[in-house]
Order: structure tokens, then sequence, then C-alpha cells
């Protein structure tokens, strides 16, 4: 059984038996000093039947169940058996999906309440800061993170905000109540690499008459950074030992013993650390994920062509209200699109949007289109911004189905931001991120009823013991029954 959460720490002090992280191998620009101390909570199984089931792969099944057991989906179909103690779930007349993922949220590095004590997410010291990470700017009190979890939210990158050229690190988080986001952060993800392009770095600098100050000063910076990068890798790169000389002394060749019998080789160290250079190096040897701002689709084919001549790849272009230009051609480069429904017009460079944008650069084959949000109010219900897609869509003549739809706040982000083979799809052996929606989640009446993380029931709308409220608002006069007195 579950206690209630009581405070932001509540799951931590609910965590049993758990599940343990394992790390992934980093190469020396990605050590990690600060590591997930993330611990699934203990949850027994739980059998959830007779919904109406988006895998998130592609499929629909009606009247279908969805076992879950030591925090992993275990099988998904029709008339599933269970184990004797497994909770069961009548899910009758409800969908069920798995959790929402977000890959553009500023949880935690602009939290609520909004004051300038809270904004924590542009370092806007110097046009490139690669060596900050955005999650040693998470507040986990945050009330805007329980917020997205009542809109089904399971996990999220938050990264630094677009006002440099190369902004820093961002961080997968699973949303979970915590004191600290080690406790948040999801185990062994890749970093994300948060780059601006356009307007933004553009007007900050230009605004100091410090470069950059126009798009050609962008590229510019860009190509300073990756050069240094580069010479960077090529410094640090580990070296074969010196072939070890034989001494007229010595009877053979035996290796060193560091007592003068030998030639023994230093291990080569490749000189200080770099914070920035790690940074970016990792982004050229693919393991921190490169994800950019950008608009225009003249701009984003010019980040394509930097992206080749430094060779790093681009996981996902956010914002894109032009990618429909380039749909061919982020599908067949492997790039996904992190874009709104209908935001477009509030700048020059935003003006060019249409609403079918999503729906286009999801068309061809191998595309990876996804609905972001880039707002602590839109995170809460993706799901309709999702459903303005599928409408607007339809107004054009095309229909797509929602077993397709979901793969926009599933499968596809879970894609870009390098956690695809554990969570985003139910399937047997993933986390059991899942998500019961009281009907057709891309309805305007749609609500997250339950959602579970890892197996665990961590947000219930009916039982208030399970609405998780952050250390900051509790005591907080206007979140008790009946307001401020």
């Amino acid at each position: 059984m579950f206690r209630p959460l009581l405070a932001g720490c509540g799951l931590a002090l609910l965590a049993g038996a758990v599940q343990a992280a394992t790390p992934t191998p980093a190469s020396r620009y990605t050590q990690d000093p600060y590591p997930s101390t993330y611990k699934a909570i203990a949850a027994g199984p739980v059998l959830l039947q007779h919904a109406t089931v988006l895998t998130g792969a592609g499929q629909r099944l009606d009247d279908a169940d969805v076992l879950l057991r030591d925090g992993k989906v275990v099988a998904v179909g029709r008339g599933l058996d269970a184990p004797s103690d497994a909770t069961r779930v009548d899910a009758s007349g409800k969908w069920i999906t798995p959790g929402i993922i977000d890959v553009h949220s500023h949880l935690g590095v602009y939290p609520s309440p909004g004051v300038g004590a809270h904004a924590d997410g542009n370092e806007m010291t110097g046009p490139v800061t690669p060596n900050v990470w955005a999650e040693h700017s998470v507040w986990p009190q945050d009330p805007g993170f329980a917020a997205a979890l009542a809109g089904g939210i399971t996990s999220l990158q938050i990264l630094p905000g677009s006002a440099n050229l190369i902004g820093g690190r961002g961080v997968t988080l699973k949303n979970v109540p915590a004191t600290s986001y080690q406790a948040m952060k999801f185990p062994a993800a890749p970093w994300g690499l948060k780059m601006a392009c356009g307007e933004n770095p553009k007007r900050v600098y230009g605004s100091r008459n410090t470069p950059p100050g126009t798009r050609m000063g962008n590229v510019a910076g860009y190509r300073a950074a990756f050069i240094d990068a580069s010479e960077y890798l090529r410094k640090t790169a580990p070296k074969a030992a010196a072939p070890q000389k034989k001494r007229w002394w010595q009877s053979s060749a035996k290796p060193g013993n560091g007592n003068g019998n030998g030639a023994d080789s230093e291990k080569d160290t490749g000189g200080k650390r770099d914070l920035k250079l790690d940074t970016l190096a990792g982004a050229i040897k693919g393991d921190i994920l490169v994800h950019i701002h950008c608009y225009r689709a003249d701009e984003m084919t010019t980040m394509l062509d930097l992206a080749k001549e430094f060779g790093f790849k681009v996981s996902a272009f956010h914002h894109g209200v032009e990618a429909y230009k380039i749909a061919d051609r982020l599908a067949a480069e492997g790039v996904c699109g992190a874009l709104w429904a209908d935001w477009w017009g509030f700048k020059m460079e935003a003006f060019d949007g249409i609403q079918e944008n999503i729906a286009i650069v999801d068309r061809p084959a191998n595309s990876c289109a996804i609905v972001h949000s880039d707002s602590e109010e839109g995170i809460q219900r993706l799901n309709q911004e999702a459903a303005k897609v599928i409408a607007h869509a339809r107004l054009a003549g095309i229909d797509i189905a929602p077993e397709r739809a979901i793969r926009w706040l599933t499968q596809n982000p879970a894609k870009a931001l390098g956690i695809g083979e554990r969570t985003g799809t139910l399937e047997p052996g993933k986390m059991g991120d899942v998500v019961v929606w009281n009907g057709n989640p891309f309805s305007v009446y749609a609500k997250a009823e339950q959602v579970y993380v890892d197996g665990a029931r961590v947000y219930d709308r009916a039982d208030p013991s399970r609405q998780p409220k952050s250390d900051f608002l509790l005591g907080q006069p206007a979140t008790q029954t009946g307001g401020v007195r």
C-alpha cells in the first residue's frame, strides 16, 4: 500500500525496494560528478483492464490490458493474467498511453513564482557558455512539476534558455517530487546541448555592441567554438604508448617496472580540462545530443551544414515554425522537429508558421515529429496541443489516427532524448510510465486520471493523497481549502 504524498520529499520516503540505475560508460568529456540518485518507488503488480490502449509504437488495442510489475511493462494485450497480489484497475471506457515526455521545458530553472531571484535559465555573460549545466539551476520545489504531472508528464528535458549561441547542457528528469535534482535525474540519460540561432543571440549581444550582432556573426561564433573543440579533441585523444627501447644492459625486452629497469610510458592526461570544450567535444563524439532553437528553414539548413562541417549530429530542431519547408531533409537525416501546434508571429523569424507544420513534418518515411511546450502552462496540456494538430491537419485533408499522433508525445521525444530503448512506448521490458485518461486523450475534455512512474501510482485525480504538492506550497494559505483568510 502507498502512503500519502505529503511533501516534495514524499516519494523518497515511500521508496522501499528500488531499481538501481545502470550507468553507461562515460568518456572523459561526459564523466558525471553529479550522478543520478533516482530510485523507483517500490510498487506491487498492477493490472489495468479493458481500456483503449495506444502503445506509442503505432498500435491501438481496444478492450485491452496493461500489466505492470517491478517497475516495468510486463505485457500489453487482451485478457491478461496477473499475479494474485496484483492491484486490478477497471479502466473500461478509458484510454491508456505511455507517459508523456516534453523535450523542451524550463521548469525548475524558470520556476514559479516567476521572480528575478528564480531566473536561472540564461547565463548571459557571454555568447558561448557550454560550460554551464541546466541541472545546477533546477529548483525541485517548483510547483510546475506537480502541475505537469497532473497533465500526464512523466519525463522532461530541462534546457538553458536561448539567449546564447551555445547555452549549455540540458538534463532529462523523471517527473517525481524530490529534494534534490539528482533524485529526479533520469538514470544514465545522455545530456543535451542547447544551441540557439536567429534573433535571440544577436539581439541580446548586439544590444551590448558585442558579437554576435548579426546572423553571420552567429555562424562565425559557432564555427570558432567548434574549431576550438576540434583542436581540444585532437590534443586530448588517447595516444598510443611510444615503443620501448631495449638498452644494452637489458637481457630481454621486458616492460618497465618503474624501478629504472625499463622504459615506463606515462599516461597522457591531455592537459588541463576545459569545461566549455568538454561539452563541445562530447557533442562532436555523439555522447551529448544537440538540440537547436531555430525557426527559419534557411537557418536550419545552415545548422545542418555546420553539423557536417564539424562532425556532430543534430538530434532535434526546437520551435522550427518553418520546418514544413524542409520536412523531407529532416526525415532523410534523422533529425526530429520539436514543434508547437500553432504558436507563430510573435517575432519576425516566427512569422511564416502554419498550423499544419507538425502534420507535414510527420508525413515522410522515418519522420520524427514532436509536440513540445517551452511553457510552464502548455506542458500541462500537451495532449490538447497535439489534438489541435490533428484538427488542423483534417481541415487540410490529412487524416491522422490517434495511434500515430501519440508518437509525437511519447516515442519520438524519447528518441530525441536518447532514452527510447527504455521508455516512450508500452512494450515489455520498458519503464512502467503510464497515463490513464478519462477518454480519448485528444479530446478537449480529456483529463489524466492516474499517472504511473516506474509502475508506481504517483498521481490520482480522485485521491488527494496522491496529488503531490511542492514543499514551497505547503503552508501557503492560498493553496489550502478555503483560500486566503
